[in-house]
């Protein structure tokens, strides 16, 4: 996300034609920016709530408990100096889970600032804690700046590990990272975590687009992105999606191909960037985002996810994404490789003024859950 004009925060929903409305749940937990959710393949049904100053928990059952389950607490390690984008950013569970007790987290540390992403397992004795005590660390990636760090990681349906890495921060891409494949920011990596490559404490997939080419990370899956804020795999197709946030003018939604490059920053949305004035080679083919806005209609978009619920019958198989700045949500139509719809379905109101998506999950039953950045957490249902 980033840092927002004063003007664009109070100029909310333009053009609105909502068609849902938005209810806060788990209202009696005590919650603090939450970012992300997972559910382990423990057959649990338990959802583990990421909250951005450095705790999971794990919600009640009962949606009205204040009772607070901690998971994991990392709140004594130096994560934040700007509570905005640093921090405690991301969960995977392994896809075997249920029997090695496994998960995965995405984490800022300062001085100096560098991402971290690790293994850890749950208690042998305690499934509702993580044992510290067996954090191995997979990656380390230099941080320039406090912001631009994405977060966003989970597993594909090919076994593998996904981690959106944004492109270092400030603005207009000052370190010219999100196109030099030397480094990790401005892309997204894939790495396998039951074997190991070399003196890597990973396995690098065998069809990893840049594997064997010289001057290119092997980890890389896609380049090109400024701060990715929602990666989903559709439940149909098993594509890649993921929202990327603008710098000043576009917000964008791409499938993600392997090997694909996305422009950043040379190209914000599908137009020429104020990032920089030189020129992308010839033999460069950029992939074009199958959705983007302008500042009309938002300034830092959220992804995203395929709605397979039944509380809101007319918006199966949409996409729903929102915009962090102005509270709004859209459900996006997508068929044959096609954009069919993009129809507002939410404007921020005064009863709501406060809302920012962050992140768009589901419950152990498919129903959508929305986090806010005001620190709590909605559910959606048809407006009357």
């Amino acid at each position: 996300m980033k840092v927002l004009p004063l003007f664009f925060l109070t100029a909310t929903a333009l053009f609105a034609a909502p068609q849902i409305k938005i209810t806060p749940t788990f209202e009696n937990q005590k919650l603090k920016l939450p970012v992300a959710l997972a559910i382990p393949s423990d057959n649990s049904e338990r959802l583990f709530l990421v909250q951005q100053f450095g705790k999971i928990t794990i919600l009640p059952t009962d949606r009205t408990s204040s009772k607070e389950i901690t998971f994991l607490d990392l709140t004594d390690r130096p994560l934040i100096e700007k509570e905005f984008e640093e921090g405690l950013l991301g969960l995977a569970f392994h896809p075997n889970y249920a029997k090695n007790r496994k998960f995965y987290i995405y984490y800022t540390l300062q001085d100096p600032k560098h991402t971290v992403i690790s293994e850890m397992q749950t208690s042998a004795t305690d499934p509702n804690k993580a044992d510290l005590s067996t954090e191995r660390v997979l990656l380390e990636i230099p941080q320039p700046f406090w912001n631009h760090n994405s977060g966003n990681i989970l597993f594909g349906p090919d076994g593998y590990l996904y981690i959106s890495i944004g492109d270092g921060g400030k603005s207009n891409d000052l370190q010219r990272f999100s196109q030099n494949t030397f480094v990790y920011n401005g892309k997204i990596l894939r790495i396998d975590v039951n074997t190991r490559a070399g003196n890597r404490p990973y396995g690098l997939p065998d069809d990893n687009p840049f594997l064997n080419k010289p001057g290119h990370h092997p980890e890389i899956f896609a380049l090109g992105l400024r701060n990715p804020w929602g990666l989903t795999f559709h439940p149909a197709t098993k594509e890649l999606w993921a929202a990327d946030v603008g710098q000043g003018a576009w917000e964008e939604i791409n499938i993600i191909k392997k090997g694909g490059n996305y422009g950043w920053s040379f190209e914000e949305g599908t137009h020429p960037a104020n990032a920089r004035d030189d020129q992308p080679s010839k033999a460069i083919k950029f992939i074009d985002p199958i959705h983007k806005y302008d500042r009309l209609s938002g300034i830092s978009i959220t992804g995203g996810l395929h709605y397979r619920g039944k509380a809101v019958p007319t918006l199966q198989g949409q996409y729903l994404y929102g915009d962090w700045g102005f509270g709004s949500l859209w459900g996006l139509g997508y068929e044959n490789g096609k954009k069919t719809t993009n129809t507002k379905i939410f404007a921020r109101t005064k009863e709501n003024e406060k809302f920012r998506p962050t992140a768009f999950v589901e419950d152990a039953e498919g129903e959508l859950l929305i986090l806010s950045h005001d620190h709590k957490i909605y559910t959606l249902s048809p407006k009357k």
